[in-house]
Order: C-alpha cells, then sequence, then structure tokens
C-alpha cells in the first residue's frame, strides 16, 4: 500500500489500524537537539483521543505513547523517531456485522474494490484513529516551529448551521480550549453543544468547519510551482479523514470581490518591515509565505455512521438494510482540532527545512 508517508524533509510514516494492537508513527529529518517536551505531546493526543466529553465517541483509550527511538535524555538526537500508541479499548465484535456490509459513505467498498481484502474492524487502515500519529508527530513539529517563533491555532467555527461570524482577529483564541466543542465564544460553543447533543439523540451526525490561523510564520517558505505552501496545506488538510473542502485567505468569498477591491497593498509597519494593509491572500502569494498570518478554513462532513437503518449492499450483490452500531462521534470537528493543527505544523516544519536548505 502506498501513500503511507507525507513530507519531504521532515517526513512522516504513520502505521497501524483502528482495532490493531497499535497506531505508530516514524519520523525522518527531525533535526538534532530539539527539546522535546513529552507532556506536551500527551496533551494533543488527549485533545485529540476519544471519550474525551459527552459529544464525542465513548471509546475509552488513554493514548499513552511510547517513544521507541531518537529521542535521548529529553533532545532529538537527529535518528528517525518512531512512535507508537497503543490500542487498548478495541472492541471488534462491534463491527462482526460488517464483515460483508458495505457501509454508505465509507471506505469498505473501494477499499474492498482496490485491494481485494480489507480490515473490517472500525475500517481498519481508513480509520481516523491513524490520526493519532499525525497528532503525536505534529507535536514535535509544533516544537521545531516554536523555536522559530511560529505558532498554530485551529478552533471549530461552525457545526451544522451554527456559525461563528467574528473573524479571528475579533477573538480570544486562548479560550478554545475552555469548552468541549472547542468554540472560543461561549455563547456560540453552547448552541453548537446542544445542537449535537439533540442530533445525536436521534441517531443522526453533523459536519462543521474548523478555522485555523498561523502567526509569525517568516517570508519565503513554500515553493513557487508544484509545492506551493497553500497547495500542501490543502493536501495535508484534504488528507484527514472526513474532510471535504478547504480554502486560504478569501477563499470562495473572494470571488465575489473586484481585483481593485482583493489586491494587498503593501506598505511599511513602524519597524520598516513590509507589510500588507489587507490580508486577502491569506499570508501566502504566489505559493511563498509573505509574513503575514496564514489562515484558512476546513470543512467536514457529517460522521458517516449513524445509528439509522440505511439501505446498502454486501459483498456478494445482495441488497440489504444496515443497522449502525457502535461508539461513534455524533460530530468530529471538535477532536479534529488538533489533527488540524498537527497538519499544517508538519507542512510548515517541511517547508521550513526546506527554506533553511536553500540558504548559504
Amino acid at each position: 500500500m502506498a501513500g503511507n508517508s507525507f513530507g519531504e524533509i521532515f517526513r512522516i510514516t504513520t502505521f497501524g489500524e483502528s482495532h490493531g494492537s497499535a497506531i505508530g508513527v516514524v519520523i525522518d529529518g527531525c533535526p538534532a537537539g530539539l527539546d522535546v517536551d513529552l507532556d506536551f505531546l500527551q496533551k494533543e493526543l488527549d485533545r485529540r483521543k476519544p471519550g474525551q466529553s459527552a459529544i464525542t465517541t465513548q471509546r475509552k483509550e488513554s493514548d499513552l505513547f511510547k517513544i521507541l527511538s531518537g529521542i535521548y535524555e529529553g533532545k532529538t538526537i537527529g535518528s528517525p523517531i518512531a512512535i507508537i500508541v497503543p490500542n487498548e479499548d478495541s472492541k471488534p465484535e462491534d463491527y462482526e456485522h460488517l464483515k460483508s456490509a458495505f457501509r454508505p459513505s465509507h471506505a469498505d467498498y473501494t477499499y474492498q474494490e482496490k485491494y481485494g481484502i480489507r480490515d473490517h474492524r472500525g475500517g481498519g487502515r481508513s480509520s481516523a484513529r491513524e490520526t493519532a500519529a499525525r497528532v503525536v508527530s505534529g507535536a514535535i513539529a509544533k516544537l521545531l516551529l516554536k523555536k522559530h517563533g511560529m505558532s498554530i491555532d485551529a478552533y471549530v467555527s461552525s457545526v451544522g448551521d451554527i456559525t461563528l461570524v467574528k473573524p479571528y482577529q475579533d477573538l480570544d483564541l486562548s479560550k478554545t480550549e475552555s469548552n468541549i466543542v472547542r468554540c472560543p465564544d461561549q455563547d456560540v460553543a453552547e448552541k453548537m453543544i446542544a445542537l449535537i447533543q439533540d442530533v445525536r439523540a436521534n441517531g443522526d451526525t453533523l459536519g462543521g468547519v474548523i478555522s485555523c490561523v498561523i502567526k509569525n510564520c517568516p517570508v519565503g517558505l513554500g515553493e513557487p510551482v508544484f509545492d506551493k505552501l497553500h497547495a500542501d496545506l490543502g493536501k495535508a488538510m484534504l488528507s484527514i479523514n472526513a474532510v471535504k473542502g478547504f480554502e486560504y485567505g478569501s477563499g470562495f468569498a473572494g470571488t465575489r470581490l473586484h481585483g481593485s477591491e482583493h489586491n494587498d497593498a503593501f506598505a511599511h509597519d513602524s519597524a520598516g518591515q513590509v507589510i500588507t494593509t489587507t490580508n486577502h491572500s491569506g499570508g501566502i502569494q504566489g505559493g511563498i509565505s509573505n509574513g503575514m498570518d496564514i489562515y484558512f478554513n476546513v470543512a467536514f462532513k457529517p460522521v458517516a455512521t449513524i445509528i439509522q437503518d440505511q439501505q446498502s449492499v454486501d459483498n456478494i450483490g445482495n441488497d440489504i438494510t444496515l443497522h449502525g452500531k457502535g461508539r461513534h462521534d455524533p460530530c468530529v470537528v471538535p477532536r479534529a482540532v488538533p489533527i488540524v493543527e498537527a497538519m499544517a505544523a508538519l507542512v510548515l516544519a517541511d517547508h521550513l527545512l526546506r527554506y533553511k536548505a536553500t540558504k548559504p
């Protein structure tokens, strides 16, 4: 199976299945001498782990990680970093009814057709359980970026038809973790939580949008042709389970503006640095970061597993009625916030090292 690695210099390869013994990752290309805060790595995993609140799946996983190589006395040593996250609360029996059935809007059918075999236990390799490996490797990428003054903050900006309309500049993003839906506006967060609980009670699910802001990115990250910074961010986000869309800067709303309204005029700040007076470009021009804030939105579909009867087929050609069961998120976006941050961190860490490699 191809496609399990991501990045050029700061490169990760993930492995493991939803109900196998563990999820894991090998990180190659991380510079030696980076201080690794193990408590920070665990906190990032805790933000993603199942069973963390009343509006997430009740699968109970501690997500306690184990480092196998690459870190000694609290620092990276330049060799590949191998980390595993054991699966402790797998219940493969919950999926026995899916051994021959294809779940609507899941990867069951396409996986079976492509490989001729599949692990039906929670989706196996196609399960979002794999994102634990992304989060722990993204946490190390975050530590590298922090060393260079960069920060990444994601938050839930919509759930179903409830939308946080304030721009990120008007929000206190330090309040994102103050509620279980990870929306930095408490009034909007309470409405989102109530909606998720109501939909869950009806055996249904919701989608939503996560917004992300990257601050203090230096000028010059990204390549001007195929490896544009926004293109790699888009690929990173679209590789996350359940993601249906990505837009950065003015996004689709920018199509309604004239060029005279959309262009970002250049100026100098009080320190004499070049800035833009507006930021419709979302901090990226010509595929290269320009030093302004990078901001983007990631759209997530409603979780495909619903606790309702659905029409489907099985792998021997029968029409069937499928009833969802097991432990699933009614809305994936609260737990996906650290995943979005992790994938953004992996892209930036990779491009930061590529940028440094171009300098004499």
